[in-house]
Order: C-alpha cells, then sequence, then structure tokens
C-alpha cells in the first residue's frame, strides 16, 4: 500500500472487503470453514489454567488474610488446626 493512497481507497465498505474476498463463482477464497480456528490454547488447558489460578488466589488471600491482616503467622495458614478453630468461630452460635 503506498502512501499517497486517496481517500477512496482506505475507506471500503464490508461489502467492498466481502466482494473481494470472494472468487468469481460467488465463494469465498480462504473461508474460516475451510481451515478451521486454530486457538492459541486448546479450551482444556484454558479450563485447567482457570481452576489453577483460582487455587492460587484462594490460597494467597488466606495467607495474606491471616497473616497480614490478622496477627498469625503466614505458616500456620496451611495447619488443619488453624481451619478447625476458624470453622469452630464460625459455627459458634
Amino acid at each position: 500500500m503506498s502512501v499517497n493512497t486517496s481517500s477512496q481507497e482506505v475507506m471500503k465498505t464490508r461489502d467492498q472487503i466481502r466482494e473481494e474476498k470472494q472468487d468469481n463463482n460467488g465463494q469465498e477464497k480462504f473461508s474460516s470453514k475451510m481451515f478451521g480456528r486454530v486457538r492459541m490454547f486448546p479450551i482444556w488447558l484454558r479450563l485447567i489454567l482457570v481452576i489453577v489460578l483460582a487455587a492460587v488466589s484462594l490460597t494467597i488471600g488466606a495467607v495474606i488474610g491471616y497473616s497480614v491482616i490478622g496477627d498469625g503467622k503466614a505458616g500456620d495458614t496451611f495447619k488443619k488446626s488453624t481451619w478447625t478453630h476458624i470453622i469452630d468461630l464460625v459455627e459458634k452460635e
């Protein structure tokens, strides 16, 4: 594309672009149906990535909540006794 293009060449409508993509028979030259869509990350990998990121964010949130906001130690976040104590406090009537 040259630098000195007219404004009409730059301003193409959707119909003009669609006509340029079609051959003489009215079929598209390069259709997404012909080649399919190639994804950079497959769907199963995206799901695993979302689950792993959710687990990591929950863990980091628990550590920050227990050690920074609360007065506990960061290592105590992963002890079973800590969580049983928290559950007992929540379920207390």
